[in-house]
C-alpha cells in the first residue's frame, strides 16, 4: 500500500492523533478511581457534544440529577469538577474555603488581565489586591452615608431621564447601565457622566460587549507588598471594579423591572409598602428594615434572575476530599450557583418568582443561608455591600415614582422570562413603559 494514497494518509492521520492523545493523557488515565464520576468524554472534544453551549449550566443541572452533587465533566481537554446544591457548595467554598480559594488560569482572561487585578488574579497578588480594594472602598465611603448620598443623587438623574419618555415605550438597558456605572465611576474618578456623553456611552458599550463575548460558546503571605502596586495591577483592578460594579447590578435591576411588569400585583404591593413607610420622602437605606415585603422582592429578584449561574470558576489549592471523592490540587472547579438558588431542599417554589421565599408567616423578612448571588467564601464579591445598597435604593425609588407596564399591545403574560446568552444572564431585550405615579 502506497503511503501517498488518500486512505493511507487518513490512516496515518488517525494514528498520529491517537498517539498524541495517548501521550497527552487525553484518556484521563492520570485520574484516580475515586475522582468524581461523570459522563464519558470523547477524544478531543470531551463532553462538548452533550452540552447546551449557550446555557451550559442547564446541562450541568441535569447531570447533577444523575451523578449527584459532586461530578466531573470535560470541556475539550479541560477536566472540571462541578459542585451542585447548597450543602455541597457551602462545604467547599465556606467550610473548606482555603482549599477552594484559587482561580484557574483561563486563556481569554489571562490575555486581557495577565493575572493582575482582583477577579482573575492568583496567590499573593489576589490577596494583596483584595485587601487593598476593600480598604480603599471603605475609605471612599462604601456602606456609609457618603455613597448612599451619591446613589440618591443619581436616582434624581435617572428619574428625570425616564420622565422625559412621557410614558412612551423605551429600551431601558442603556440608562440603567449608565446610572449604575455612574456610582462606581464617581467612586473611582470623583465625577459622574451625562447619560448621553458619547465617551461614556462608548465605554458602556465596550464593557457590555466584552461581558457578552466572555460568555459566548467560543470562549502565603509576604509582609512586603509594595511589588504588587504598579500600573498593570491598577489598570486591571479599575477595569474589574468598573465591570463588576456596573454589569451585575444593572442586569439585576433590569430583571426587577421586567418581573414587576410580569407580576403587576407584586408591583402594587411594593408600591403600597413604599407609600405607607416612605410616602413622598426620598428612599433611604434606613427604610429597608421597615419594608420587609420590598426587601423580600429585591432578594427574590436576585435569586430568580440567577445572573451568574456557574459562578466564577475556582481552583483547588491542595489535594482535597469532598463527599468521599478525591480532587487533586489544581483542579478546575465550577460551584454551580444556579443549583443553590434553585435548590428544591431550600426553596418551596425554586422555579417560580415568589417573594414569600424571604417572608415568614407574619410577613417578616427572613434571611436564607442558601441566598448566594454574590458567591461565598474567600472569593465572595468584594462589592456585595455596595450592590445591596444600590439595588434597594434604585429599585425603591423607581417604583415610588413610576408604574412599569409593557408597551401597548403586549400583555404581562406575553413577557418572556428566558434569559439572554452572555457571561451573565440578562433578560432578553425588551421595551418598557413608565407611567408617572400621581
Amino acid at each position: 500500500m502506497e503511503w501517498t494514497d488518500p486512505i493511507s494518509i487518513f490512516l496515518l492521520f488517525v494514528l498520529t492523533v491517537l498517539f498524541i492523545m495517548k501521550t497527552e493523557k487525553f484518556w484521563n488515565s492520570s485520574f484516580r478511581e475515586d475522582f468524581p464520576p461523570g459522563p464519558k468524554p470523547l477524544p478531543i472534544i470531551g463532553n462538548l457534544h452533550i452540552m447546551n453551549l449557550k446555557r451550559p449550566y442547564r446541562t450541568m443541572l441535569e447531570l447533577s440529577k444523575k451523578y449527584g452533587p459532586v461530578f466531573s465533566i470535560q470541556m475539550g481537554c479541560q477536566k472540571m469538577v462541578v459542585l451542585s446544591g447548597y450543602e455541597m457548595v457551602k462545604e467547599a467554598l465556606v467550610n473548606q474555603a482555603d482549599a477552594f480559594a484559587e482561580r484557574p488560569k483561563i486563556p481569554v482572561f489571562a490575555d486581557t488581565s495577565k493575572g493582575y487585578g482582583i477577579i482573575f488574579s492568583h496567590g499573593n497578588n489576589w490577596k494583596v489586591m483584595r485587601r487593598f480594594t476593600l480598604t480603599t472602598l471603605r475609605d471612599f465611603g462604601m456602606g456609609k452615608r457618603a455613597i448612599e448620598d451619591r446613589i440618591v443623587e443619581e436616582n434624581g438623574f435617572l428619574t428625570k431621564d425616564i420622565e422625559s419618555c412621557k410614558g412612551k415605550p423605551f429600551e431601558i438597558t442603556t440608562i440603567i447601565n449608565a446610572a449604575v456605572a455612574n456610582i462606581i465611576v464617581s467612586i473611582l474618578l470623583g465625577e459622574r457622566f451625562d447619560y448621553k456623553n458619547p465617551t461614556f456611552l462608548r465605554l458602556l458599550s465596550l464593557m457590555s460587549e466584552n461581558i457578552r463575548l466572555a460568555g459566548s460558546p467560543s470562549v502565603t503571605e509576604k509582609s512586603n507588598t509594595n511589588g504588587y502596586f504598579h500600573n498593570d495591577n491598577l489598570i486591571s483592578l479599575v477595569n474589574n471594579l468598573f465591570a463588576a460594579g456596573m454589569e451585575t447590578t444593572s442586569t439585576t435591576l433590569r430583571w426587577g423591572l421586567l418581573l414587576m411588569m410580569k407580576y403587576p400585583q407584586i408591583q402594587s404591593k411594593v408600591q403600597e409598602e413604599i407609600a405607607r413607610v416612605i410616602g413622598s420622602a426620598q428612599p433611604r437605606i434606613e427604610h429597608r428594615t421597615k419594608m420587609p415585603y420590598t426587601d423580600a422582592v429585591v432578594h427574590e429578584i436576585q435569586r430568580f434572575a440567577n445572573i451568574l449561574p456557574m459562578n466564577l470558576p475556582h481552583e483547588t489549592t491542595e489535594d482535597v476530599t469532598l463527599k468521599g471523592y478525591f480532587i487533586p490540587k489544581g483542579t478546575y472547579i465550577i460551584p454551580l450557583l444556579a443549583s443553590v438558588l434553585q435548590d428544591e431542599s431550600q426553596w418551596k417554589k425554586p422555579d417560580k418568582f415568589n417573594p414569600e421565599h424571604f417572608l415568614d408567616s407574619q410577613g417578616k423578612f427572613v434571611k436564607k443561608e442558601a441566598f448566594m448571588p454574590f458567591s461565598a467564601g474567600r472569593r465572595i464579591c468584594a462589592g456585595e455591600n455596595l450592590a445591596k445598597m444600590e439595588l434597594f435604593l434604585f429599585f425603591t425609588s423607581l417604583l415610588q415614582r413610576f408604574i412599569f407596564h409593557p408597551p401597548p399591545g403586549v400583555t404581562s403574560s406575553d413577557l418572556d422570562l428566558t434569559p439572554a446568552v452572555g457571561f451573565t444572564t440578562p433578560p432578553m431585550p425588551h421595551k418598557v413603559c413608565a407611567e408617572p405615579r400621581s
